[in-house]
């Protein structure tokens, strides 16, 4: 009986140096255009189609994972840019979602946490969880939406403001930089 395809155990033989794989040329730019040798890809459901088979490695590497070819993807930062947000509700019980660049729509939750990470400018920049280890980085006018949003930690914690999604608190920061 064959073996169903499992993209995770044939990253993790890639990264043990079991399997040799190739550079498909693909880049992905940090405003999240998809591009071939130096061109970006025109075609929303072909890049869509990539996006679908897009994994990231033990050792942080993006690739294509299919059961016949796996090759690496440069990524200028994530694959994924949140392009759109979408709020139910007020308070715990808001319901918050992004869509991403490829018409993608992430919950914010538990499982699609929204974090902010420094920046090699000094500065943090929001992100959210996609799928697996994808990643989406929020483009400033959702982020200002978002601040929009924002409401005192519920802990307490002096000048501390964010947004509540699916009965969580995800920070955005401090009110005083």
């Amino acid at each position: 009986m064959r073996q169903p395809f499992d993209p995770d155990a044939l990253l993790a033989a890639i990264a043990r140096g079991e399997r040799s794989c190739g550079d498909f040329e693909l880049r992905i730019a940090r405003d999240g255009t998809w591009n071939y040798r130096g061109s970006p890809i025109g075609r929303l459901p072909l890049v869509k189609l990539f996006a679908s088979v897009l994994r990231r490695g033990p050792d942080g590497a993006y690739w294509l994972v299919t059961p016949a070819e796996q090759g690496r993807v440069e990524v200028e930062d994530v694959p994924f840019v949140a392009v759109e947000l979408r709020c139910e509700d007020s308070g715990p019980a808001q319901r918050l979602a992004l869509r991403t660049n490829l018409d993608e729509w992430v919950p914010v939750d538990a499982d699609h946490p929204l974090e902010l990470r420094s920046h090699p400018d000094g500065g943090q920049l929001p992100y959210i969880r996609v799928r697996g280890k994808l990643d989406a980085r929020v483009v400033r006018s959702v982020f200002y939406h978002l601040v929009e949003l924002a409401e005192p930690s519920p802990d307490g914690v002096e000048d501390v403001v964010g947004v509540w999604s699916a009965g969580r608190f995800f920070p955005l920061g401090s009110v005083n930089g």
